[in-house]
């Protein structure tokens, strides 16, 4: 009874956190909760003529001053489970990465993914069934060593292109979330996934945190194929890192819209 009543304490804290939101939280209860952990925020500009085609309409590719940008985003997933289960080792914590780009639809700005690579085949069929997400099986691993997170993917789903992710990252400074109006909160603070379907509908599904908990990262990659997988090159430039160690979540049920 302790460990329940500390669990709801935790979700009424997080729903009570909601002053950094673009936008009142939905209506209707959260489905889901899960963490992100060891995450790195990998982004790189592109332009926007080249983002366009993988943007289906209605959705609008976002700009931030004229400039669209990629996120390449490994991370690892914890606690996932359906509001009023349990976590189960197998289905509840497993490694993902994911290639996304920053649409808006109806005056929301969120996240289009490309793809999302994840390392339970479980969730890989969840999340392309209930969410209507590019999900696809991968062989991954991701341990912390000497304080450094080593992170290695390869793409195995079945007729999917091939794609491979070898990196080394760590923090590199104190906790110092984004200034409302920079570039690394125009990134990072976004409460919408969109998922289109072959069918031309649009879902979107909303979600809840705090504000992220971001730290200035460095890393070495030493293979990155995910955004060339799609057909998107990415420039040779340095990307603009951020570390994040941790992010509990709440998720509500798709929408079509």
């Amino acid at each position: 009874m302790i460990n329940k009543k500390r669990k709801s304490t935790s979700f009424d804290d997080l729903l009570s956190t909601t002053d950094h939101r673009p936008w009142l939280l939905p209506h209707g209860p959260w489905v889901m909760t899960q963490t992100w952990e060891d995450l790195l925020f990998a982004h790189w500009p592109v332009p926007a003529r080249e983002l366009a085609p993988f943007v289906p309409a209605p959705l609008e590719l976002d700009l931030c001053d004229g400039v669209a940008w990629v996120g390449v985003v490994p991370f690892r997933m914890s606690g996932v489970r359906p509001r009023g289960g349990i976590a189960t080792p197998y289905l509840s914590a497993f490694p993902e990465i994911n290639v996304r780009t920053y649409v808006v639809h109806g005056g929301k700005p969120g996240v289009h993914f490309l793809s999302l690579d994840a390392g339970n085949p479980v969730a890989v069929e969840l999340g392309r069934r209930w969410y209507h997400l590019p999900y696809f099986r991968a062989r991954m691993s991701c341990r912390e060593e000497s304080g450094r997170i080593e992170y290695n993917s390869r793409r195995t789903h079945p007729g999917a292109p091939r794609a491979e992710f070898r990196v080394r990252y760590s923090p590199t400074g104190p906790v110092a979330p984004a200034t409302p109006g920079s570039l690394a909160h125009w990134l990072t603070e976004r409460y919408a996934l969109y998922a289109p379907r072959p069918n031309a509908s649009i879902y979107r599904a909303d979600i809840h945190h705090r504000p992220w908990p971001l730290q200035p990262a460095e890393a070495e990659f030493e293979m990155n194929t995910m955004a060339a997988s799609h057909g998107v090159r990415l420039s040779e430039a340095a990307p603009l890192l951020h570390f994040a160690r941790r992010l509990e979540v709440l998720v509500w049920r798709p929408e079509r819209l």
